[in-house]
């Protein structure tokens, strides 16, 4: 079993360990994209895989003639979708039962808190889950608590939609048009390390900003 600092490494060289995998499995590199990205994004568990730093690695290699840049697009665009609504049923679901018992993944809650965590999605439900698609563990929780809150689904269908290929479409074209140029290519570690580190930046700076209020 590959240990956390195997994983992290893995994460950190997608660009031998993506070329590996291509080399190994061919043509089935787009399930397993789509699979990573359904899972990433729709479940709570599993907010550790790569997401961004995986999208933008996809397109470098579209860019090299590697991978089909419209095929690409297309379905991570739906896999990013399918797994915010995932996540979204699986919190409408889990969440009812979770205020009925009074606990949730073992902590305490109360019903006025399912009451706070409704008007808030009323509110800011749409700049919710657009923003937190760019914000790495945010991008899976979001969803999922506005399954628990019960935002309107057609409401949350629409922006999930819209945050989801806005999503896609950045990274991936990302690596496309900037992932091959030299100085990139030469760094793609540290490239991949600063796509982490300001993904995270925004849920670090509003932590911190709460934290002081």
């Amino acid at each position: 079993m590959s240990s956390m600092p195997d994983f992290l490494n893995a994460i950190l060289h997608l660009d031998t360990t993506f070329a590996a995998v291509i080399a190994d499995v061919g043509a089935w590199i787009y399930a397993i994209l789509f699979t990573t990205i359904i899972a990433e994004t729709g479940l709570v568990i599993t907010p550790f895989l790569p997401g961004d730093s995986l999208l933008f690695t996809a397109g470098t290699f579209a860019a090299a003639g590697v991978l089909r840049l419209e095929f690409l697009l297309g379905l991570l665009s739906l896999a990013a979708i399918i797994g915010d609504s995932l996540n979204y049923t699986i919190g409408r679901n889990i969440g009812e039962k979770a205020f009925r018992r009074g606990t949730l993944f073992g902590i305490p809650i109360r019903q006025e808190y399912l009451e706070r965590t409704r008007k808030f999605y009323e509110k800011y439900g749409a700049k919710t889950i657009i923003l937190s698609r760019f914000m790495p563990i945010l991008r899976t929780f979001a969803p999922f608590v506005a399954g628990v809150g019960k935002m309107q689904y057609s409401k949350f269908v629409f922006y999930n939609i819209i945050g989801g290929t806005i999503w896609v479409f950045a990274f991936v074209l990302g690596g496309y048009f900037f992932g091959n140029i030299p100085l990139i290519k030469e760094n793609f570690t540290l490239a991949i390390f600063a796509i982490i580190w300001i993904s995270c930046l925004p849920g670090i700076v509003g932590f911190l900003y709460s934290a002081k209020k």
